[in-house]
């Protein structure tokens, strides 16, 4: 898409974004003193809200992925890290964007998303978290909100345009660098010393989080050194994470300096980093025959140990599923459950193999054993839950995901699910009650009051369905209220 396109359709979400962000442009009486002076200018709560807004234009202009076992584990590692900051209360939402660019970025609220392509060029768990840890100092140490102090200093446009950049530039870095750079005019230089103060604050808070959870604090430098190695010859073809975390050789001379500070420890990948990282490799590949042929040179030329082939067989078995080869990629799934019958990444991997060839028989046969192992582990719930309702299984389908309600707060796709259950079992009114709450989560709080408004109206509810939609409506009017004053 040309630029001047690109442009005008993101900045009418700019303009959006900014209507909501104004009233924090001036110092309100009425909002808290946080203990700095950004804390004047968007408060922690309002923050939180903006972050909703944030996430879900996320979502219209970018491809976030859907699968629960990777979504797991980045939140898994996002959460270890961030329970090591300096801010314990800071909630966080974490996510990965299906693109294979280098690049990560922290939005309001404590949002914080990964491209896929740094999981994939990170050579061990250590570099993935010194990016993660570095993405969660920025938002601990609010340095969005102190960037919307510092802009409104100069003009309000600044200040569209730092949100504007982070917008524009999940998709296209470059676009997003050449709105900031047009519209904050004379301001551009300070901006980008207020920039480079922040990239060094959060390399060193973010080291400290790095080791305080036990990952190698070379993780941090190796990660800046391969950077600098891929934007070597060609700025243009530089990873997206260079244009908006300006790397310099004295900041990478800095990170290595102070990891070196550590004593030297022997941390291992994680099993599931190295599951993740194929499983990744695999859904970015063109088609599943290159990445057959690319992991089967991978196995053929391995020389480690035979158990540090079992990531490899792991991305060879979703190839060739994905290739409709099932009996070479059950020669892979029995290798992997002779080593470990009771792996959950394994079980779940033999139950899509039994899925994809629609043998429900043997694949319920594997999710009943893995919903007894982890009965709590979200990627067993949505996908047991929607084998379950693949064969119109509606009243386990919905078992299963109440039963998960009790300890878990739902999502987008776990309502999703649950809707479509309670659908199939013909209850409108709790299909129409999930609906709401699918809007709410989604920002879309209008719809949320509307369709609440629209089943009082319709349907005929019992006491209980009636106090249950009359609190839910007072929560959803008041977050309406907050989100409309702001704007």
């Amino acid at each position: 898409m040309p630029f001047l396109s690109l442009y005008r359709r993101v900045i009418n979400k700019i303009f959006i974004f900014f209507l909501v962000l104004s009233p924090f442009l001036v110092i309100a009486d009425d909002l808290p003193d946080f203990g700095d002076s950004a804390g004047s200018v968007v408060s922690p709560e309002y923050e939180r809200r903006l972050g909703k807004i944030f996430l879900n234009q996320v979502r219209h202009f970018a491809s976030v992925s859907k699968d629960p076992e990777v979504e797991s584990y980045i939140q898994s590692l996002g959460y270890k890290l961030a329970s090591h900051s300096d801010n314990n209360e800071q909630p966080f939402t974490f996510f990965v964007v299906n693109d294979s660019g280098i690049n990560a970025f922290a939005g309001p609220g404590g949002i914080i998303g990964m491209n896929s392509g740094v999981i994939l060029n990170s050579s061990n768990e250590s570099e993935l978290a010194a990016v993660m840890a570095h993405e969660i100092s920025h938002v601990t140490q609010r340095h969005l909100a102190r960037q919307f102090e510092e802009a409104s200093k100069y003009s309000l446009l600044n200040t569209a345009a730092l949100i504007g950049a982070i917008l524009i530039g999940i998709s296209n870095p470059e676009a997003g660098m050449a709105a900031m750079t047009g519209a904050a005019g004379l301001a551009a230089q300070n901006s980008a010393n207020f920039t480079r103060a922040n990239e060094q604050e959060a390399d060193r808070i973010g080291m400290q989080v790095l080791v305080s959870a036990g990952y190698d604090p070379r993780g941090m430098p190796a990660f800046f050194e391969k950077l600098q190695q891929l934007s070597r010859y060609s700025q243009s073809a530089a990873p997206e994470f260079l244009r908006t975390h300006p790397l310099t050789t004295s900041r990478i001379a800095d990170s290595r300096a102070r990891a070196e500070e550590f004593p030297l420890n022997e941390f291992t990948n994680s099993h599931s980093y190295d599951l993740i990282r194929y499983k990744l490799f695999v859904t970015s590949s063109k088609t599943p025959k290159d990445a057959i042929s690319a992991l089967r040179q991978i196995l053929d030329e391995y020389t480690g140990a035979a158990n540090e082939k079992l990531p490899i067989r792991y991305g060879l078995a979703y190839a060739y599923i994905g290739d409709r080869e099932f009996a070479r990629a059950k020669q892979q799934v029995d290798y992997l459950l002779k080593d470990d019958p009771d792996d959950v990444a394994y079980l779940l991997l033999a139950a899509k193999l039994e899925t994809a060839q629609s043998n429900y028989n043997g694949a319920f046969t594997v999710f009943k054993k893995a919903y007894g192992l982890y009965p709590d582990y979200r990627p067993v719930v949505m996908a047991y839950s929607k084998a379950l309702l693949d064969v119109n299984n509606g009243k386990e389908a919905r078992n299963v995901l109440k039963n998960y309600e009790r300890h878990h707060q739902h999502d987008l796709e776990s309502y999703s699910l649950l809707g479509q259950a309670e659908a199939m079992l013909g209850n409108e009114i709790e299909t129409a009650i999930i609906q709401s709450e699918y809007y709410y989560l989604a920002a879309q709080t209008r719809l949320a009051v509307d369709k609440l408004t629209f089943i009082k109206q319709q349907y005929q509810i019992d006491y209980y369905q009636e106090q249950r939609i009359n609190a839910r409506m007072e929560e959803f009017k008041y977050e309406l209220e907050l989100e409309e004053g702001l704007r």
